[in-house]
């Protein structure tokens, strides 16, 4: 089968991926102008000239019970991926995260005689670390972002690139902190309290109310403390506000993500990438997630790690509070908050975060990732 070196297949399946893929495009582009990338993706990566023949939003599904909703869209995309990539001929395609659907289509992109650079690994070291096999078989490059990934797969004989974490990179605020306070209409000598209730609809719906209840009840304990909910752009405003509900009284809305969280003393944070670009701003936090009770049955049985979000992961302990499905109550979210801003607690989390910043690698992470590409066109 014939194949053109100079054109790459890029499947991104959510909103996070999209950012990563975006960056890698970025560095791969600079080192070998004129490539061209086609592919499953959104905003991000089109402003870097991806051409989509599938938007993110299609995949952008969560959870065992949400994936069986949505089986019949997400095989049909996954046909049309296969369909593009026959009729495309690329010289390799990139797979970033998303393993559900990404590890399946490493194997029929094999069949067709297309090379796969899977950039993110599966969370192997959570679940189905016996994936690992099929990973070896499909995969001809595997980038990692931590090194303990990179262990892993040397343990089970594969040899995978630590190239870091690019968010050391990309998470810095562009405008001091009093400046953009000012900005929004905010106190810079009042508290500040980040909430950050995910990029998904069907996290948003149920993270915000619980992160709104537990607002309130910090207010009343501290009085003039200030919330900014911060917004994802993919996402109307409407999606955040409970049964339509109008704003509650000392929330604003932000959309300029690192600035906001710069801004903030402390932050309740949704579980996901979140939590380590909360980290990287050095801003202790309470982590919650809310799932259907399904996906939470499963996960109880299948998750061998004892900690969930990426933060606490990568430094090897707990650094900041976790409470999930029941126990992300309100008040237990507005009590474990208050702990962290106690002076003592405040000063031992921040230590920890800047011990744990140090373990995501340098900077130049997606400059390195395109590195990887270039040497298998």
């Amino acid at each position: 089968m014939d194949r053109t070196p100079e054109k790459i297949l890029i499947v991104a399946g959510e909103e996070s991926g999209d950012m990563r893929a975006a960056s890698l495009v970025r560095e791969i582009l600079a080192l070998r102008p004129g490539t061209r990338f086609i592919g499953i993706a959104g905003e991000h990566c089109r402003k870097e000239g991806v051409e989509t023949f599938t938007d993110i939003t299609e995949l952008a599904v969560i959870g065992f019970t949400e994936v069986l909703r949505n089986i019949i869209r997400i095989k049909r995309v996954f046909d049309q991926t296969l369909e593009h990539a026959r009729r495309e001929r690329p010289g390799l395609a990139i797979l970033v995260d998303y393993p559900g659907f990404n590890l399946r289509l490493a194997g029929e992109l094999k069949k067709l005689g297309i090379k796969v650079v899977y950039y993110i690994s599966p969370q192997v070291w959570a679940w189905k670390e016996s994936r690992v096999g099929l990973i070896k078989k499909t995969v001809d490059r595997m980038m990692v972002l931590f090194p303990f990934e990179k262990d892993l797969y040397a343990r089970h004989g594969f040899t995978a690139d630590l190239v870091g974490h690019p968010l050391v990179d990309e998470v810095k605020p562009s405008i001091p902190r009093d400046a953009f306070l000012k900005q929004l209409g905010l106190d810079g000598t009042k508290p500040v309290i980040g909430l950050l209730p995910g990029s998904r609809r069907k996290e948003v719906t149920r993270h915000v109310p619980v992160m709104l209840e537990a607002a309130r009840l910090i207010r009343q304990e501290l009085p003039g403390t200030q919330v900014i909910l911060l917004k994802t752009k993919n996402l109307d405003r409407q999606v955040f506000l409970p049964d339509g509900s109008s704003v509650p009284e000392g929330l604003t809305f932000c959309e300029d993500y690192y600035n906001a969280l710069n801004a903030c003393d402390a932050a309740i944070v949704c579980s996901g990438t979140a939590t380590l670009e909360t980290g990287l701003m050095g801003k202790p936090m309470v982590v919650i997630y809310k799932t259907s009770w399904l996906t939470w049955l499963v996960a109880r049985i299948v998750i061998k790690i004892p900690h969930i979000a990426l933060i606490n992961i990568v430094a090897g302990k707990k650094i900041v509070e976790e409470l999930l499905q029941e126990n992300a109550s309100a008040r237990n979210i507005a009590n474990s908050l208050l702990e962290t801003l106690e002076p003592s607690r405040n000063a031992a989390i921040r230590q920890d975060l800047d011990r744990a910043r140090d373990l995501l690698g340098a900077r130049g992470a997606s400059r390195r990732a395109a590195a990887v590409v270039i040497s298998e066109l």
